[in-house]
């Protein structure tokens, strides 16, 4: 490992302080040194900052890279971006624990790879799957998969429920001594170093089932944040429903209810409400929240600093699903071209098309608000293109749903829906941003790859937030470093200080900006080839270092894989009180 000199920057640390001119030295992967006019030792190389600011490398909170990184280790495009830490195994959705029987192991990898969009076939084939307790599955992970990023997460509670009841999971509450299991399960794991249990009151899958967690009594969840409280720095992760039948009120109010007077840490992803179909919910979500603080309750909203900007395609997508639009996800789930065509000229498909997209798609998605769907990219190129499909439809004097198949069946399958993205409570994000106990810059990065991208989108943050005055630079570095890492109860890492771990991204406020999403052809099909995800190109970063190692210099990856498991602080550990 070379040791570094960081020359002539201005050092922004990640605690909110003021930027400052300094510094910065790095040795045997800690930093040993900030000062002014610190002088190069023999055997050190200098890197020359002049122009930059040099800050904490960039904590992403909310990934899914769980079976990525096994077969992406460079976890492209977050390097370019100044990210040194990456957290996985958000809202229930993780690779361990997992059930001995390999059918209730498939059904895991099914859920993650329905709702994540990940590959199923790579995920299957390249994992080794020698673990079945979250700890054998860390040991595997620091042995076998190489990263160029820290890795963090959680153990989901799907992946517990389904470890203890098998199939079960899906169907009913479970017994006292599934319970037990359970509690134990979660001890294993944050004993051995995730950060908490992440769970999930929100989806339901491709056949309209609700994801086990949701089947879980207060018994249960009460019974496991018991073992977090047994374990104080540990904490509970939970996706809120804000998108589907908008329960998130009632969902915040009985997390209240579990957690009060127990101490333990919980991050509601979506707590916010900050996209514009939620008005309906955010008023109560924001009164929730404020009695929660006043309580004293040691809740953190998390959100989104950018509204999702998805695409939507007709062979890997859940988008159809998600909008309890089940007759169009049929299309989605038709095992070949062939079948998808056939089933868009069956005039029987279309009438129920028609129903479904009238009666039962959720208000508020995609489906039911065609003119946020964009006709923009054709595997034919017959068009027409630059329109959205409500104007085609009416140009047409159509139903849309019949409008969408014929411009299908005339551009191909492979064909994409680009989707306007949902206006913003903007100032409402401002204020969320500048909170003192909320988790921003949920990207989702690493799912979703032939939807969208997610990593790269905290440079937004330095750009739109900060050019625009809405935060000062030194607020939107500590909103993705050291905030996060106070949250997430990182000890050595998030700010730059002598004897942290030497995590530091140094960039030119000038060179950086946001980059498009491009098609990168990367991903194992499992046939031996490879299909294509949604990518983008650097910001660029000047340097980034994960643990004093170069990921990124000089406009592009370098290759290696420096990246080590972080864990929470965790107090004590107790066994937890059934």
């Amino acid at each position: 490992m070379t040791d570094i000199l960081i020359q002539g920057g201005t050092v922004v640390d990640g605690t909110g302080a003021a930027a400052y001119a300094a510094d910065v030295r790095v040795k045997d992967g800690v930093i040993a040194e900030i000062a002014s006019g610190l002088a190069a030792v023999a055997g050190e190389r200098v890197v020359d900052a002049a122009g930059c600011i040099v800050s904490p490398g960039f904590i992403e909170p909310h990934t899914h890279m769980d079976a990525v990184m096994w077969w992406q280790p460079s976890l492209d495009p977050l390097p370019g971006y100044g990210v040194s830490t990456v957290v996985i195994g958000n809202c229930g959705f993780t690779a361990a624990p997992v059930h001995k029987d390999p059918e209730v192991r498939m059904e895991m990898v099914k859920i993650f790879s329905f709702f994540e969009e990940v590959a199923e076939k790579p995920f299957l084939e390249m994992l080794p799957w020698d673990w079945n307790t979250w700890s054998e599955y860390r040991a595997s992970m620091e042995a076998k998969c190489k990263t160029s990023t820290n890795v963090a997460g959680y153990a989901g509670h799907i992946a517990i429920r389904l470890a203890v009841m098998g199939m079960a999971a899906w169907e009913r509450a479970a017994t006292p001594d599934e319970v037990r299991k359970m509690c134990a399960l979660l001890e294993d794991a944050i004993d051995a170093g995730a950060l908490g249990m992440s769970s999930n009151l929100m989806d339901h899958d491709s056949k309209d089932r609700p994801v086990p967690s949701l089947v879980a009594d207060d018994a249960e969840w009460s019974a496991l944040i018991g073992v977090l409280a047994s374990r104080p720095g540990s904490q509970l992760q939970v996706i809120l429903d804000t998108f589907f039948k908008l329960r998130a009120p009632e969902q915040m109010e009985r997390l209240g209810n579990l957690c009060r007077d127990r101490g333990v840490r919980v991050q509601m992803a979506g707590a916010g409400g900050l996209l514009r179909f939620q008005d309906s919910i955010r008023e109560k979500m924001w009164e929730i929240t404020a009695q929660q603080k006043a309580e004293g309750l040691d809740f953190w909203p998390s959100f989104a600093h950018v509204p999702p900007t998805t695409a939507l395609n007709f062979f890997s997508s859940s988008s159809f699903a998600q909008a309890n639009e089940y007759v169009w996800h049929e299309v989605v789930q038709a095992e070949t071209e062939e079948a998808k065509l056939a089933m868009l000229r069956d005039p029987e498909f279309r009438a129920r098309a028609r129903e479904s997209w009238d009666n039962k798609a959720f208000k508020q998605s995609l489906v039911a608000n065609p003119h946020m769907m964009l006709l923009m990219d054709s595997e034919t190129g017959v068009g027409p293109l630059g329109l959205n499909l409500k104007d085609l439809a009416e140009q047409r004097g159509v139903h849309p749903s019949d409008a969408l198949a014929d411009w299908v069946l005339a551009n191909g399958v492979q064909s994409i829906i680009s989707r306007v993205p949902h206006p913003m409570a903007y100032e409402q994000t401002i204020e969320m941003l500048k909170d003192s106990k909320t988790v921003a810059n949920i990207s989702d990065a690493g799912a979703h790859g032939q939807m969208l991208c997610g990593g790269g989108e905290n440079i937004l943050l330095l750009t739109q937030f900060v050019k625009n005055n809405d935060l000062t630079l030194e607020e939107a570095i500590h909103v993705q470093t050291g905030k996060q890492a106070e949250h997430f109860n990182f000890a050595d890492r998030g700010v730059l200080k002598p004897g942290y771990r030497a995590d530091i991204a140094v960039f030119n406020l000038d060179e950086i900006e946001p980059r498009p999403l491009r098609r990168s052809f990367d991903v194992p099909d499992g046939k031996g080839g490879f299909t294509w995800r949604f990518t983008r190109d650097a910001a660029p970063m000047r340097l980034t270092l994960v643990n004093g190692v170069p990921t990124f210099e000089n406009g592009a990856f370098t290759g290696a894989l420096p990246g080590e498991f972080v864990s929470p602080v965790i107090t004590r550990a107790e066994a937890a009180a059934a």
